[in-house]
């Protein structure tokens, strides 16, 4: 193999507490400088307290790291693994200052959102770039972000496959009219009208969807955990919204499948595992929820190949479907945020996303 352009691979996530101490603390660097009112903020607070303070997000992060390692050998790629946070430890200067004394010149960042937005896309690289500076700029890493993976082979076939293990739950005599709400993190309208976030998600969804044959008036993609100021409009339908309306139309059973999320954190646990059932229970719709990505074999393969692909600037670019495969480097007007007072915590990675 010839010389890699990159000598180091950084896992970039949104981070999250992981005792009770942390929560109030996290909580308030995610959202530093937004006007989001305190007492919205000791809501939210609740929601971690009622999993012991502990977000799932920071293990998943090491379990995808462990699995990836051996992937990255099985792909011929022998690179260094970096881990770093936007909101919580291990930060991302601290990441970036290590990478720096180890002599890491240039990384590969690998961002755990599917999707293009700007929390989930141009923050992170605004995140790395802060870190730089923090670092200085002469000493640390340059630092490039891979490509988003909405329309990979791989990605839907994995995501196909959560679906179906969800549908064989249900009676069989009900599986022929179950429906599928696909749901992502809810963005600001004002967001969503910058960046590809509503088209990569129906995109994904209709791929999904087409694998499993499935027809249209079977499934749709709705959203949950919005936050922000209530005059500001939001991505809709709401989840639980979107169940009241299919139990109104005569529906039984729906698999709820987190589709805007890579991993099974906070957002999906309180969000689908609690408040989507505890609506289903209260209208006599059976809800089912399906797992995310998360360490499935065939997405660890795929990040694999994804890197590979960059670092050794591969001409073979899988993706399916209409619209090809995404940029690697990301246009200057790509992804830009909303005015200030519209600004939510973020989609695709942490709370929310990841």
């Amino acid at each position: 193999m010839a010389e890699l352009p990159y000598d180091a691979i950084l896992l970039v996530s949104f981070g999250g507490p992981e005792g009770p101490d942390d929560v109030l603390p996290f909580l308030e660097n995610v959202l530093r400088g937004r006007p989001v009112p305190r007492e919205r903020m000791l809501e939210v607070a609740e929601h971690y307290r009622s999993f012991g303070g502990v977000s799932p997000i920071n293990q998943q992060c090491r379990d995808l790291i462990t699995a990836l390692r051996p992937a990255l050998r099985e792909a011929q790629v022998e690179l260094p693994i970096y881990w770093g946070n936007r909101n919580w430890q291990p930060m991302l200067p601290d990441t970036i200052r290590q990478m720096a004394d180890d002599g890491i010149r240039r990384a590969l960042a690998v961002v755990t959102s599917s999707f293009s937005s700007y929390s989930g896309c141009r923050q992170y690289r605004e995140n790395i770039e802060e870190a730089r500076r923090q670092v200085g700029e002469d000493r640390a890493p340059i630092v490039t972000k891979m490509r988003v993976w909405y329309n990979h082979p791989d990605w839907i076939a994995v995501n196909a496959e959560r679906v179906r293990d969800a549908l064989r739950t249900i009676p069989a005599d009900r599986l022929p009219s179950a429906r599928v709400a696909f749901s992502a993190h809810s963005i600001p309208e004002a967001m969503a009208r910058n960046c590809d976030y509503v088209a990569q998600l129906t995109e994904s969804c209709r791929l999904v969807a087409e694998t499993l044959g499935l027809p249209e008036e079977r499934w749709a993609l709705v959203y949950q955990s919005r936050s922000g100021r209530p005059e500001d409009p939001w991505l809709e339908p709401d989840v639980r919204d979107h169940l009241r309306a299919i139990r109104s139309a005569g529906a039984t059973d729906v698999v709820v499948h987190p589709i805007g999320f890579t991993s099974d954190h906070i957002e999906v646990l309180f969000d689908l595992d609690e408040e989507a059932r505890r609506t289903g229970a209260e209208i006599g719709l059976n809800v089912v929820r399906s797992a995310t990505a998360g360490t499935h074999p065939r997405f660890v393969a795929m990040l694999a190949e994804l890197i590979k692909e960059r670092i050794t600037a591969s001409p073979v670019r899988r993706a399916i479907g209409r619209c090809g495969p995404s940029h690697d480097v990301c246009p200057p007007l790509c992804c830009l945020p909303p005015a200030r007072p519209s600004r939510p915590s973020a989609p695709g990675g942490g709370p929310p996303g990841g």
